[in-house]
C-alpha cells in the first residue's frame, strides 16, 4: 500500500493506493477539508481506479492542464470522465488549490515510488 499526504490551507488529505503490478487496484482517502477538495478527491479515486500507472499519470496531467486552462481539447478532456465537472473551477481562483490538492498528492505519490 502506497501512501501520500498533503496539507494546504486547512485541507488535509491522506491517500492510500493499492497496486497490482502497474494497475491501481484500489484507492482510499481520509482527511478534512472543504467540500471541493473532498469531492475532487472522491472523483479522482473513481476515475483512476483500475487504470495503469501510465494512464493515471496522463489523466492527472490532463486534469491539471484543464484546471490551469492549458488545454481545451475535447478529445483529451473525455478521458477525465466525471472529473470534467470541475472544468470551470478556474473561474474561482481561491478554489483552484482545493480542487488540485488530491491530484498533486497522487502525482507526487506515483513519482516518489518510481512508477
Amino acid at each position: 500500500m502506497k501512501k501520500g499526504t498533503i496539507q494546504i490551507a486547512g485541507d488535509n488529505i491522506d491517500i492510500q493506493v493499492k497496486l497490482n503490478g502497474d494497475v491501481i487496484e484500489d484507492m482510499a482517502f481520509s482527511g478534512d477539508g472543504c467540500a471541493i477538495s473532498q469531492s475532487s478527491t472522491s472523483v479522482m479515486i473513481d476515475v483512476l481506479k483500475g487504470k495503469t500507472i501510465k494512464e493515471a499519470k496522463e489523466i492527472i496531467k490532463t486534469f491539471i492542464e484543464m484546471i490551469k486552462r492549458e488545454t481545451k481539447n475535447e478529445e483529451e478532456l473525455e478521458k477525465l470522465e466525471d472529473a470534467i465537472a470541475f472544468r470551470n473551477i478556474s473561474n474561482m481562483p481561491a478554489r483552484v488549490k482545493c480542487v488540485l490538492l488530491a491530484w498533486h498528492t497522487m502525482e507526487d505519490l506515483l513519482e516518489k515510488n518510481g512508477k
